[in-house]
């Protein structure tokens, strides 16, 4: 039997693509602590969901490219995040800009990020025999058939629809 499941996310979704393109695979030393530094960010963020992390997949697009999508519950808490001094993103950060300012970084090893902040009705999910994963993991999953059968019916969903509905029912 197919399930299909979409994801129960219901507002805005704050999303961060974060990783690293190995550009000189020798320079082991120096690629290697950026890859440890992001493993423990991921760390520090399961142990203290208060900080607002909600999910988190680990990919890679080549043998030289390693992301990881990040769902967080608000801009406010990436922000603090980021921003934190008691956060290890704060030291990692600050290693990295002596690095760079030093040039030992040059042409090593790349770093990206991207945010996103995605206003509800600009994005749909739809999983077929998949455990939560993504924007599932992140905010929950539900049987399609709550959002809608097509990708139009998921955009045109709307959460105030559900505390109408629940006041009304």
């Amino acid at each position: 039997m197919v399930t299909r499941t979409t994801a129960d996310a219901k507002g805005e979704v704050v999303v961060l693509l974060i990783g690293m393109r190995i550009n000189r695979f020798w320079a082991v030393h120096v690629w290697l602590p950026v890859m440890l530094a992001m493993f423990r960010m991921l760390r520090e963020l399961e142990k203290d969901p208060a900080r607002g992390l909600r999910s988190r997949v680990m990919l890679t697009a080549s043998p030289r490219t390693y992301y990881v999508v990040q769902y967080w519950e608000s801009k406010e808490k990436l922000y603090a995040y980021a921003t934190a001094p008691d956060a290890f993103h704060h030291t990692a950060w600050a290693r990295l800009n002596r690095k760079e300012r030093t040039g030992k970084l040059r042409g090593q090893v790349g770093i990206w990020h991207e945010a996103y902040v995605v206003p509800e009705g600009s994005y749909e999910a739809i999983y077929g025999d998949m455990p939560a994963f993504g924007l599932a993991a992140a905010h929950g999953q539900i049987p399609l058939e709550r959002r809608g059968r097509y990708a139009k019916d998921r955009f045109s969903y709307r959460s105030r629809q559900d505390s109408v509905a629940e006041k009304t029912g």
